[in-house]
C-alpha cells in the first residue's frame, strides 16, 4: 500500500515536468488593418492599402452606423 501511494505521488509530481512552456508569441506576418485581406468583398469607397480611405470608412461607419443620435432622426 505504501509503495503504491509513493509511486502515485511520484507520477503526479513528475507529470508537471512534462508541460510545455507557455510563452506569449505573436504572429510575425501581422500587418496593418488598412492593407486589406485580398478578398473581393470590401466597401465600395475603400481602397486596400490606403490608410486615409480606411480611416474615413471607420469614421463614417462609427458616425452613421453606430451613433444612436444620428440613427433616431
Amino acid at each position: 500500500m505504501k509503495h503504491t501511494l509513493f509511486i502515485l505521488l511520484a507520477v503526479v509530481a513528475l507529470s508537471a515536468c512534462s508541460e510545455k512552456p507557455q510563452a506569449l508569441e505573436s504572429n510575425k506576418y501581422d500587418s496593418s488593418a488598412y492593407t486589406g485581406t485580398g478578398k473581393a468583398f470590401v466597401a465600395k469607397d475603400w481602397k486596400p492599402g490606403d490608410k486615409a480611405s480606411w480611416e474615413s470608412q471607420l469614421k463614417a461607419r462609427s458616425q452613421y452606423g453606430q451613433n444612436d443620435y444620428t440613427r433616431m432622426n
